[in-house]
């Protein structure tokens, strides 16, 4: 069976620092046909770049903390460990994110970057499409507050054993998602990537 869908009505409900979509649209049904007419907000939100820096030889992890918006109705917990992440802008690409957003939040010059993976964070009402990526870098000197002034970033960096970090995962203190995929991964991958980058 072909799946399709079709739009029958949009508008932009908001257009703010994020925009808001209004959906009517229906697609067709596994068992045959098409559905009723449904309506479904969409949250605006473009193509994104996540990456886990990560020190093959000290085997530490880059972290950052920050205050974040979206967690701050559990007011004691409105500042988020992190790992590096920001937008894709006009005619850049995800790597080109991934090198300027790893100095601009966490000092760091990656050396080598590897693609672990691309996925959707909220599917269910958020388009936006992350590019996931682990970054080699020295961590010897990380550390302190970065961040850029007119983008009210206030980022404190911190360099990490990963079985520390890993701990953090496990024991629910850290608890954005995109932070926990990536340690997930790079705790399973972690020897054969030391093997790969320690020369």
């Amino acid at each position: 069976m072909e799946k399709e869908f079709k739009i029958i009505n949009q508008e932009t409900v908001y257009n703010g620092f994020f925009k808001l979509k209004k959906y009517q649209l229906q697609h067709t049904l596994f068992q045959g046909g098409w559905s009723k007419t449904i309506t479904r907000e969409l949250f605006m939100r473009g193509s994104c770049v996540a990456v886990i820096l990560y020190d093959p030889s000290r085997d530490e992890v880059v972290l950052i903390e920050q205050f974040r918006v979206g967690a701050m109705l559990n007011s004691d917990k409105a500042w988020l460990i992190e790992i590096v992440a920001g937008a894709v802008e006009e005619g850049e690409s995800a790597e080109e994110v991934a090198y300027r957003e790893s100095v601009e939040e966490a000092g760091c010059e990656i050396e080598e970057l590897m693609l672990i993976n691309k996925f959707y964070t909220t599917p269910g009402g958020a388009s936006e499409k992350i590019s996931l990526f682990c970054g080699k870098v020295d961590a010897t000197n990380v550390g302190g507050v970065h961040g850029l002034d007119y983008e009210h970033e206030d980022i404190l960096v911190s360099a990490v054993k990963l079985d520390e970090v890993y701990q953090m995962v496990e024991s629910g203190k850290i608890e954005s998602g995109i932070p926990i995929i990536a340690i997930q991964w790079l705790f399973i991958n972690r020897d054969k990537l030391r093997k790969k980058w320690i020369n």
